[in-house]
């Protein structure tokens, strides 16, 4: 009987801590799980892995070789109804030179879509080296039915892409944009007797 009886409460602890280890475990897990992508993006740009392009910190290299590269610019669409193309599919620079290029999106859909652009450069290497001054990736952008908008990106190569033995006779680098559609909310219904007006601030932007 004594035994019995010391023995239950050492048991009921030992449950209690076992659920407590499986919850914070649990629980890292998630945590983990939703801090995987941003951490992977923020790898990918500082690295230039997977073909990431770097974000310049200024708008110049520092210094221009002479020496040309040709970047060549490509634009995907994925589910969302854009004719979405470079303006022009080629431009040739030298390592160093800032440059701007444009591509060009239009809704060839009746109703307002908003889109976003994910990037990358081949061959995936020189994402390290390729750096955007200025750029409309990752960018929520809303147009109406019918509606074009011309979207720049300016860029330069990094000089030091020539001290990179696998890079160092780079000819060429592609620049490739595929855009996505970006479902937006609906918005909720007006409660009876409240004015149906949409804000100014709301309809300037299009949907």
């Amino acid at each position: 009987m004594s035994g019995e009886i010391t023995t239950r409460p050492v048991r009921k602890n030992s449950n209690r801590v076992v659920v407590a280890v499986c919850l914070a475990f649990f629980t890292g897990m998630v945590g983990m799980a939703y801090a995987a992508v941003p951490l992977y993006k923020m790898f990918c740009q500082a690295t230039g892995y997977g073909g990431t392009t770097q974000r310049a910190e200024k708008q110049y290299a520092g210094r221009v070789l002479d020496r040309d590269i040709t970047i060549r610019f490509d634009a995907n669409t994925n589910g969302i109804p854009w004719q979405f193309e470079p303006v022009a599919r080629s431009v040739t620079i030298k390592i160093g030179e800032t440059t701007q290029a444009h591509y060009s999106a239009t809704n060839k859909f009746d109703r307002p879509i908003t889109g976003r652009a994910s990037f990358n450069v081949q061959p995936e290497m020189a994402g390290a080296y390729f750096n955007k001054v200025e750029c409309f990736c990752f960018t929520d952008t809303t147009l109406r039915p019918g509606e074009t908008l011309d979207m720049p990106v300016v860029f330069y190569v990094d000089p030091d892409i020539v001290n990179v033995p696998e890079l160092k006779d780079l000819k060429t680098i592609t620049l490739s944009y595929t855009m996505f559609p970006v479902e937006k909310k609906q918005p909720v219904a007006p409660a009876a007797g409240s004015s149906n007006k949409v804000p100014d601030s709301e309809a300037s932007l299009g949907g």
